[in-house]
């Protein structure tokens, strides 16, 4: 699915993942739109896609509403054309993650960023993908979807996991229009997420995670694989640590 003239939408692009996969598809030829709810964050991200003689739009967004979804898909059939590619990397925790601490309204809001969201943007796309008779979806989850992440939380392990689910229905049912979905699964990736824990880790600590750039190397994969070929699932852990709760 590397055609020049592929829009990418990647949900999630203010830093992380999201951002180093803008930046890792700059040359492919696509046109990149850059979502996310921090506008100048969004601005650095489509500034360094453009040195490296990318296109991208940056048009923020907030991916929890309904509204926002689709009007943010309205601009982008404006300026750039119909979605071929869609990259979630938007993600929420809370320091609050054992059952004794649960508030439910801090429950709702993470499923609603990490389960939910994905769902509307998918449903949102899918239209586009099946006219043009074939589409890619990737999806940044969580080793704490993957296998039980003690540390990670109640609402983050249910909601990763719920994307497991998420991927393969759409696989299931819309590969009869060449449309794909992608999980990706990783382990401790050192980024401003990590900041949030209960326990931050240390600078030592850091040492032994992922990058957000090994991460985004595994998207171009995925997104540069044949349309014929569909990376369900990859898991992707860093070699020193065995820690993968977010």
């Amino acid at each position: 699915m590397s055609e020049s003239n592929n829009v990418t939408w990647i949900i999630g692009a203010s830093s992380g993942v999201g951002a180093s996969s803008a930046v890792a598809l700059a040359t492919s030829g696509r046109t990149l739109v850059l979502s996310g709810r921090r506008v100048a964050s969004l601005e650095k991200v489509r500034a360094q896609v453009e040195k490296r003689g990318g296109t991208a739009l940056a048009l923020p967004m907030d991916a929890s509403d309904d509204v926002a979804t689709r009007e943010t898909l309205d601009r982008i059939h404006a300026e750039a054309g119909s979605v071929s590619e869609v990259v979630f990397c938007a993600g929420l925790n809370v320091p609050k993650r054992n059952w004794d601490l649960l508030e439910i309204s801090e429950f709702q809001a993470v499923v609603e960023t990490n389960l939910t969201s994905v769902a509307r943007g998918m449903a949102a796309v899918l239209p586009d993908m099946r006219a043009n008779g074939g589409g890619r979806v990737v999806v940044i989850s969580s080793w704490a979807g993957w296998s039980f992440g003690r540390g990670a939380g109640v609402a983050y392990s249910a909601s990763k996991t719920g994307l497991t689910s998420l991927t393969e229905s759409l696989n299931d049912q819309e590969s009869a229009h060449g449309i794909s979905a992608t999980v990706i699964c990783p382990g401790d990736i050192d980024t401003e997420f990590v900041d949030k824990r209960p326990a931050v880790p240390d600078a030592e600590a850091r040492t032994r995670m992922l990058s957000p750039d090994d991460v985004a190397r595994a998207v171009a994969f995925v997104l540069d694989s044949p349309a014929e070929v569909c990376v369900n699932e990859l898991v992707i852990s860093p070699v020193h640590s065995h820690s993968y709760g977010k």
